[in-house]
């Protein structure tokens, strides 16, 4: 019996060597998985690397994780001593074959903050752990920790640099290339979030790391937050059911409403986005033009959604989509009515079947049973931030009002004329009940 056990700790100590000599012969692998196979039919590594795939075979996995996790028991409890390498190569196979091994990911902390690990080799290896096991709460937990440490090393060494680039001007191309990291992290880590999404429906903990890097990497940034509101657009298109795509949404809505909101002075220019120019009038003229971009972020939104409704009917997290929207206009409106200036309410709030003014530039007309109002258009001043709204554009027509209540009211009278589907008609029967629930008292 004591000469099996040692030669599978042998033969388990092996597995583990072949799994770290095939990540450093490979940094390219970007997906883990277990291959189905009972037994170990040929005199071979159970590790198969296929161009940038790794596959563990199934039968050694029922020795080799119990084998990793009682040695890091063994370690914490100071029983058993063992070398920083030997720990970053035994959490590393622990993690691949279950990530929610929180003692693992605590190890991994350690040896972090003495030096012993980069944080882009833990990024990734979560990031593997990740394409095989898409919504491990303790995956996406030590994630953001790593992430922090990143934010605080580079907010110390942009500290120094500056002032750095104060005394000496030639160290100054440092904070941009500093900027640049930055921006390339964000990028891996949407990529991320996209790649755990696609892999596993209605990911909550996906959809809860993008918005909170976004909330820590690029808070009140523009241009970033429509990148992400254009390219959404397609993944919820694809998934009409998965109510955290929508909710993603309804934050970067509610994030670019409230930006879009304040005083040119106050925004973030140094993401100066180009699909939003910044207003060349001051005063008055620039509160009319942030007006203007959020009814164009209102009117795309809702048509996205009033297209989805008709192409996909009977599903709620559309409907609920659409709730959340109106419901985020309602409030704009109503601040802005109440704080603003007489010049900047007519600018936003227009009657439906009225004109904005009396002049015969602009006239009522209907468009898919819905009233629009046709107008000239500066193509250049409302350039849409996703490619698929530039035919709708290039109509002319935008909303006067594009969610009000008639408006609403319409579309659900249009919506239940047509429809057959009786998940559709129970849906926008509830979101009719809603708008006179909620809206009622409204004048």
């Amino acid at each position: 019996m004591a000469e099996s056990v040692a030669e599978m700790d042998v033969l388990v100590q092996r597995v583990v060597k072949d799994i770290t000599n095939a990540l450093k012969k490979n940094p390219n692998i970007d997906e883990i998985g277990v291959i189905p196979c009972p037994e170990a039919r040929y005199n071979r590594s159970p590790i198969i690397l296929v161009e940038n795939k790794l596959g563990v075979e199934s039968w050694c996995v029922k020795f080799l994780l119990p084998y990793v996790h009682h040695k890091l028991l063994l370690y914490r409890q100071r029983r058993h001593w063992m070398d920083r390498e030997a720990l970053v190569d035994i959490t590393c196979t622990a993690l691949m074959l279950n990530p929610d091994l929180t003692t693992a990911w605590n190890v991994r902390k350690e040896l972090l903050q003495c030096g012993a690990l980069n944080p882009e080799k833990d990024l990734y290896l979560g990031k593997l752990a990740l394409t095989k096991f898409p919504k491990s709460p303790e995956t996406w937990i030590h994630r953001r920790w790593v992430l922090q440490q990143v934010l605080r090393c580079c907010s110390a060494a942009d500290g120094r640099k500056q002032r750095h680039a104060e005394a000496e001007p030639e160290h100054a191309e440092n904070g941009v290339q500093l900027s640049e990291q930055m921006m390339r992290t964000l990028h891996q880590e949407m990529k991320v979030c996209c790649d755990a999404a696609c892999r596993y429906p209605s990911n909550y903990n996906a959809w809860s790391h993008r918005i909170w890097v976004l909330q820590h990497m690029a808070k009140g940034n523009v241009k970033v937050f429509l990148n992400e509101l254009s390219a959404t657009r397609l993944w919820v298109s694809m998934h009409v059911s998965d109510h955290s795509g929508f909710h993603y949404r309804q934050y970067l809505l509610q994030e670019l409403v409230s930006v879009l909101s304040m005083p040119a002075q106050c925004q973030n220019h140094s993401w100066a986005s180009e699909e939003l120019p910044e207003p060349e009038a001051a005063g008055e003229g620039e509160r009319q033009d942030g007006a203007a971009h959020v009814l164009q972020l209102f009117h795309q939104e809702m048509e996205l959604c009033s297209d989805l409704i008709q192409s996909y009917p009977g599903h709620e997290a559309l409907w609920s989509h659409r709730r959340h929207v109106f419901f985020l206009w309602h409030q704009w409106r109503r601040e802005h009515q109440d704080s603003g200036s007489n010049g900047y309410n007519d600018s936003i709030h227009l009657k439906d079947g009225q004109n904005g003014s009396n002049s015969g530039a602009d006239r009522v007309e209907n468009v898919n049973g819905m009233k629009h109002i046709s107008e000239a258009m500066e193509l250049e001043a409302t350039t849409p931030a996703d490619p698929h709204d530039s035919k709708r554009l290039k109509r002319g027509l935008l909303p006067a009002d594009p969610v009000s209540r008639s408006f609403e009211k319409h579309f659900v009278s249009a919506t239940l004329d047509s429809c057959r589907n009786p998940e559709q008609r129970r849906f926008a029967l509830a979101y009719s009940k809603w708008l006179d629930m909620v809206l009622g008292q409204d004048p």
